[in-house]
């Protein structure tokens, strides 16, 4: 009996856009500082939750100085997202809004950092993009692949 209502339960869960980002991925790509220094970087990125919920930890590193770490927790219902985000090597925080589609999320973020991130995706694979004003991190850039 217990078994059955596990699967019913599991299966009556409306699927979100955000489902397929759940799990590991790892890649490369490059962030930009304000003094107009690039950075070659490894990540790696990590995705929890699942459904209406998301928690995001991207970990990158250019060298034994170079890393930037970005988290974020989000809220999804009927098509937006709400959240924070943080920086946390660059000691930033702001709110999030957005939106999340079947292929992307858009999220703006304000408060102690302005700016905007973009996770392009499918099942396999997603691109990142960050934009921020208002701190020494500039941009960020990278590709990922599902582990």
């Amino acid at each position: 009996m217990l078994l059955g209502l596990l699967v019913n339960s599991t299966s009556t869960r409306a699927a979100s856009p955000l489902d397929p980002l759940i799990g590991a991925w790892a890649g490369s790509g490059s962030f930009k500082l304000q003094d107009g220094k690039t950075v070659r970087i490894k990540c790696n990125a990590y995705y929890t939750g699942g459904g209406a919920q998301l928690g995001m930890v991207v970990r990158c590193s250019g060298g034994e100085s170079d890393k930037i770490e970005i988290r974020s927790k989000l809220s999804y219902s009927n098509g937006r997202l709400n959240g924070n985000w943080e920086e946390r090597t660059y000691n930033a925080e702001g709110a999030v809004a957005g939106e999340a589609q079947n292929d992307h999320i858009m999220l703006r973020i304000t408060g102690g950092v302005a700016g905007s991130m973009k996770v392009n995706f499918t099942p396999s694979q997603q691109s990142v993009t960050i934009s921020t004003q208002g701190i020494p991190l500039k941009s960020v850039n990278v590709s990922m692949t599902k582990r």
